[in-house]
């Protein structure tokens, strides 16, 4: 019989308070809040990365081809496009990413002798994602004597 009112007696003490349970659900609140910022955070990042290594492609593709050229061709005003363009759609769910990009061929900056034998090619590249327009740029430089005499 004592064993029943001790059982008894814990059952009536035994709950929340509302403060305590008020407490505790701002507390998974908080804990839920930072759970999504963090995943968000991570697929926006994750995006970036994409679209960085995406225009990396681009302009290496782009200094590839370059590179095939002779020293001729490149000269050959019109021969290489100013401008292009370039697609990028991660998955058929997204509309994608347009790469718009523009090739210079000019004089490089430098004082030795040499420079009427080299060209600075600069490709430039811009794409807008998310409202927000980014650029990236590579130069290179190509000599008249270099390895594009030893394509075959």
């Amino acid at each position: 019989m004592n064993i029943r009112a001790a059982i008894k007696g814990k059952v009536k003490q035994a709950g929340f308070s509302l403060s305590e349970g008020l407490f505790g659900v701002a507390i998974m609140g908080i804990v839920f809040v930072s759970l999504y910022s963090g995943m968000a955070t991570g697929f926006h990042s994750i995006r970036d990365s994409q679209e960085n290594l995406r225009a990396t492609q681009v302009m290496l593709e782009k200094f590839e081809t370059i590179r095939l050229y002779n020293w001729d061709q490149l000269n050959t005003p019109g021969f290489i496009p100013p401008t292009f363009t370039a697609n990028y759609t991660p998955n058929e769910a997204s509309k994608g990413i347009t790469y718009s990009g523009r090739v210079t061929i000019g004089a490089p900056v430098m004082p030795e002798v040499y420079n009427t034998d080299m060209k600075a090619i600069t490709v430039y590249l811009t794409w807008t994602s998310g409202g927000l327009t980014h650029d990236r740029s590579f130069t290179s430089y190509v000599a008249k004597y270099g390895i594009q005499n030893y394509v075959y």
